[in-house]
This record gives structure tokens, C-alpha cells and sequence, in this order.
């Protein structure tokens, strides 16, 4: 039996936490992108694509992820989405060269689209109205934090580890 004033919690802490890495992860590539070009021997053209594949399949698809949502589940392909996300990360992080990347980048954004509007609508069905406010303003301070840490965190991964 679960309790009832721990599951909002939980929500807003799994959904907090899915935004903060989907809107880390597209600022922290960012900041790799000279390292990216070394390694790869890309073009600009083609770190151009590096960041729009990400940022364009997330904005295209949200909608239609929401939709989904709506008809097929929120919390089910919520989960898709972070599955597909992660897979998509490795693939990134596995990547022989600049198409595999891109490729891999523009899936990232298409679990990104279903993480990001089904979390928050998670987060307002898990929350009575009165609280509502109080939860979004957690999960929005989260979000904007990883703002602040993507070129930061970016920056230290490339200098200290690798890009990928």
C-alpha cells in the first residue's frame, strides 16, 4: 500500500529530476562543440546540426507527445521517453562519427518531447491545486538550475574526462 502524501513527492522529485537532465543535456553539448569538431573532424555545418537535430525534434514532437500522453498514458510513455533518452545518450556517447551523432541527437530530443509536457502533467495531476503552485515553482527552480550547470558541468567533463 503506498502512502498518499508520499507519492506527489516522489513524482516531483522523478519529474524534477528527468527535467534537469534533458535540459542539461542540451547546454552541456554546447559547450563541447570545439572538442566535438577536433575529434570528428567536422564542419560547422555539421555541429550546427549536432545542436538543431536535438533542439528540433524536441520542439516538433512535444505536442504530439503530449497527445500520446493523453491517449496512451502519461506515466507509460514517460518512461518510454527517459528509455529513450538514455539509449540515445549512449549512442552519442558511442558515436564513430558526426552522422551517428546527429542521428543520435535528434532521438534524444524525441525522448526529451515526451519527458518534458508529460512530467509536468504528471506533476500537476499528482498535486491538489493548492499546492500546485508550490510544486511547479520546485520543479521550474530545478529546470533553471540546469541552466546555470550545463555550460559549467559541460565545460568540466570536457576538460577533465572526454566529450563523449
Amino acid at each position: 500500500m503506498t502512502n498518499s502524501r508520499s507519492t506527489p513527492r516522489w513524482v516531483l522529485a522523478l519529474t524534477s529530476v528527468a527535467s534537469f537532465t534533458v535540459a542539461l543535456d542540451a547546454l552541456v553539448v554546447s559547450t563541447a562543440l570545439s572538442t566535438i569538431r577536433t575529434d570528428l573532424g567536422t564542419s560547422i555545418g555539421q555541429l550546427e546540426w549536432t545542436v538543431n537535430a536535438y533542439l528540433l525534434s524536441f520542439a516538433v514532437l512535444m505536442m504530439t507527445a503530449a497527445a500520446l500522453g493523453d491517449r496512451l498514458g502519461r506515466r507509460r510513455l514517460f518512461t518510454a521517453g527517459l528509455a529513450l533518452f538514455a539509449t540515445a545518450s549512449a549512442v552519442c556517447a558511442l558515436a564513430p562519427d558526426v552522422n551517428w551523432l546527429i542521428a543520435g541527437r535528434a532521438v534524444q530530443g524525441a525522448g526529451a518531447a515526451l519527458v518534458m509536457p508529460l512530467g509536468l502533467a504528471m506533476l500537476s495531476a499528482a498535486f491538489p491545486p493548492e499546492r500546485r503552485g508550490a510544486a511547479m515553482a520546485i520543479f521550474s527552480s530545478v529546470t533553471g538550475f540546469s541552466v546555470l550547470c550545463g555550460p559549467l558541468l559541460g565545460g568540466a567533463i570536457v576538460q577533465g574526462i572526454s566529450w563523449p
